[in-house]
């Protein structure tokens, strides 16, 4: 029996496993890829105490600094859904646990029945998960993922050097994938829904100073074409009229949806399905807690997230403390 397990990987993880470590809490960490989206962030200028880095960087100096507490970290392991038991504390089954025991209990009488690894019991939940990008449910776009179709420019932009690609999207995400695609490929196509960006104006005019550039605006994408890779894309246009543009990669920055399915049905989440907090980062079942971009939280923003593990770590403290 765990005091805390902590899910998730990326700033509200690694802030809330250092607490905990420092606590001497009996935990663990269990991450279906550490780093999260911190990890495919491009260039990252407002973490404090660092004028620049990149999200690679940042997610590998998060696990030095878990490491240097010998952190156990459960790396590669999806949880499928948490469970409030009778008595107070919580079930972890993960996809992993769960196929493990849909076959034992094919097995006969005398067949072995294989070892869960991967199912815990504990005392108090933290749920980071993040957030998974939105898919623009278009025809082409399942069919070419990983085959010039993709939600991280951070970590495939570079094998499309000297190509011609497009960016699809219209808020920061999309802006800061177009400024990197700029300095590899030929032609940068923005392909922006809205008449106007909803990013940070910085980006926007540095994006419309790059000669290799072009910015469509009110523009829906309706098709991904392609044969065996990528060849382009069709949109509509503000007149309603179809258009086509070539391009050999296409990267989707449309939003993100928060990783919220694997709480229990009763916990409260909004309109958006993100988990609701209050400001200890509790959510309405007692030791459940969440923190970062899975959470309501107003703003999505590395450094938020990691002073939110910090507060649901310390409310975790507190509650474990009235149990004992």
């Amino acid at each position: 029996m765990f005091d805390l397990i902590i899910i998730g990987g990326s700033a509200a993880a690694t802030t809330a496993g250092i607490y905990a470590a420092r606590r001497n809490l009996n935990f663990k960490i269990i991450t279906k890829d550490f780093g999260g989206e911190v990890a495919t962030s491009g260039e990252i200028a407002n973490w404090p105490g660092i004028i620049k880095t990149d999200g690679i960087a940042l997610a590998q100096q998060f696990r030095a600094h878990l490491d240097s507490y010998k952190v156990e970290i459960e790396e590669g392991v999806e949880v499928e859904r948490i469970t409030k038991m009778p008595d107070g504390t919580f079930c972890i089954t993960t996809k992993t646990g769960a196929g493990l025991k849909m076959a034992a209990e094919k097995l006969t009488d005398s067949q072995e029945a294989p070892k869960v690894k991967y199912d815990y019991t504990t005392r108090a939940v933290l749920v980071t998960t993040g957030v998974h990008p939105r898919e623009l449910n278009v025809p082409g776009e399942k069919e070419f993922r990983n085959k010039g179709v993709s939600y991280c420019t951070t970590c495939d932009g570079p094998l499309f050097k000297g190509k011609i690609v497009a960016t699809i999207g219209g808020g920061n995400s999309a802006l800061e994938s177009a400024l990197m695609l700029a300095d590899i490929a030929s032609k940068v196509y923005v392909i922006n829904k809205n008449p106007e960006f909803k990013g940070d104006q910085v980006l926007i005019d540095n994006l419309k100073t790059k000669q290799n550039v072009e910015i469509i605006y009110d523009a829906n994408t309706s098709e991904i074409l392609g044969q065996e890779f990528v060849t382009g894309l069709k949109y509509t246009d503000k007149n309603g009229a179809a258009q086509e543009i070539k391009s050999e990669g296409i990267f989707i920055h449309i939003g993100m949806i928060p990783n919220s399915g694997l709480v229990p049905p009763e916990v409260e989440k909004n309109k958006f399905y993100e988990i609701v907090v209050n400001k200890n980062c509790e959510t309405n079942i007692p030791g459940l807690y969440a923190a970062g971009d899975v959470t309501d939280v107003p703003f999505k923003q590395i450094v938020i997230a990691a002073g939110q593990g910090c507060v649901a770590l310390l409310s975790a403290v507190q509650y474990l403390n009235r149990q004992t």
